[in-house]
């Protein structure tokens, strides 16, 4: 008998530790370790997500045959009490790159070890081992041409249902009551939206992806929204990449040109995930040293502002309420709502990072602290000190409010260029526009020119 111990891998199919585990001849039992320790630093909303896909994880391995062995504790407790219980000889798991999943994947293999039980674990949260590539690179461009060189596995298939054991259990998990609704769970729901994306969405996606009116209007065709799934492993990095190589092998031109970018904006994630493995205290420290200390400003009452969506920036607001309201945010307001607090209000990256992690249905720790730094130009970039101005980046992406006034209903009846202008109009004019919506809590140039300041001097320019 094997166990094959589920942690953000959700899923049967294309999952590459289960279908090792599972290819032997000793049939497999599904566990899954309720650790409140572990799932203390989730956020409750993508903690309610991540349960009811335990929920329907555990209901398709009963379609399957078999059960999901659902216990609470510590992992290298309960994964030694149930190796005895049912007989097992090894375990098998898929890596995490996190430090405290680490130190918990460690602890498992120590106890079970003791225990004379075989532990095994196996890449399955990115197409290219970390471990396989140059500990760091100066650019996502440098890292990007050594990843691509990486032949990428095919998905990995299902079990079959004859190499899983016929247990039973009716323990599950609990789901937390949440202030939002959420998307259906599982991986059904996940490949039921990705079939949608690749029918439409992924042959316009480079000219959409930036789109905000697109956005309001058919959100998961202008992205494919499948990030919330992606980051709780309710479906498979290798499935996704094989299907949209499908999808790019088979078109030309300006499809794929669409295509290929849904493709390398997977790259990414694949790099937050090599930062994450070679630097664990990526969610802690600068990534790229200073000279001299950043000067990152302690103001509650801005930070306060930012969050509520009430900084009189109205993209900025926009983003965080679609925050605040559906536990997402579009990629383009999420990268000026995270300018902005780090560079025109100057707080610390780290602040907005732990905001995120509160807030997001897709939050994943090694993309999240990846972005915030690149954002916060403590990362890795090529340019010195990026700062995304949110009135230019409003006028490029959301000329006519689109987005704004789907989320700031203060502005829904001010004309759109007046929102795009919110900013730099005189403090009568915004008054009389919109006198229920706020003023800008610093100014557009004042906040460039400090931010440029302070990462001068950091820089060791001044």
């Amino acid at each position: 008998m094997r166990l094959y111990w589920h942690q953000r891998d959700l899923r049967t199919r294309d999952n590459a530790g289960l279908a090792a585990t599972a290819g032997g001849d000793d049939p497999v039992v599904p566990v899954y370790v309720y650790d409140p320790k572990a799932l203390g630093t989730v956020g409750k909303r993508q903690r309610a997500f991540l349960m009811r896909g335990v929920h329907a994880l555990k209901r398709h391995y009963r379609e399957l045959g078999s059960d999901l062995i659902v216990r609470s504790g510590a992992p290298s407790e309960v994964l030694s009490d149930l190796a005895a219980a049912y007989g097992a000889d090894a375990v098998g798991y898929a890596d995490h790159y996190r430090p405290a999943r680490r130190t918990r994947q460690r602890s498992v293999e120590r106890t079970l070890g003791t225990a004379g039980v075989d532990v095994e674990s196996w890449t399955d949260l990115v197409l290219v081992d970390p471990a396989r590539l140059d500990a760091s690179y100066p650019t996502h461009g440098r890292f990007y041409d050594d990843w691509q060189r990486v032949p990428k596995s095919p998905p990995a298939a299902e079990p079959a249902p004859e190499s899983l054991a016929d247990v039973s259990d009716g323990t599950t998990v609990p789901v937390p009551a949440v202030d939002i609704d959420l998307p259906d769970a599982g991986y059904a729901a996940a490949r039921d939206r990705f079939d949608d994306f690749l029918e439409t969405g992924i042959y316009s996606y480079n000219d959409s992806r930036d789109d905000l009116a697109q956005a309001v209007e058919a959100p998961t065709r202008a992205v494919s929204r499948l990030s919330p799934y992606l980051a709780a492993g309710m479906i498979g990095i290798r499935e996704m990449w094989a299907d949209a190589s499908d999808v790019y092998d088979a078109v030309s031109g300006g499809e794929a040109r669409n295509v290929d970018k849904f493709r390398y904006e997977l790259s990414w994630r694949e790099q937050g995930y090599h930062l994450l493995y070679h630097n664990p205290d990526l969610g802690e420290a600068n990534y790229e040293s200073f000279p001299n200390e950043i000067a990152w400003r302690e103001d509650d009452e801005a930070f306060e502002a930012w969050v509520a969506g009430e900084t009189g920036y109205p993209l900025v607001d926009a983003g965080m309420r679609q925050l605040d309201r559906e536990g997402y945010v579009h990629n383009r307001p999420r990268q000026v709502v995270a300018s902005f607090l780090t560079k025109h209000l100057l707080i610390d990256w780290r602040r907005g990072a732990r905001q995120f992690q509160r807030k997001l249905l897709d939050h994943d720790y090694a993309s999240n602290n990846a972005n915030w730094q690149w954002i916060a130009s403590t990362g890795t970039d090529s340019v010195d000190v990026r700062i995304f101005d949110p009135v230019s980046q409003m006028s490029k992406y959301d000329d006519e409010a689109t987005f704004v006034k789907a989320y700031v209903p203060e502005l829904r009846d001010v004309p759109a260029g007046d929102i795009v202008d919110w900013p730099t109009l005189s403090r009568s004019e915004r008054e009389s526009l919109a006198p229920d919506y706020p003023h800008p809590i610093v100014g557009r140039n004042e906040g460039y020119e400090r931010a440029q300041r302070v990462f001068e001097r950091a820089l060791g320019k001044r």
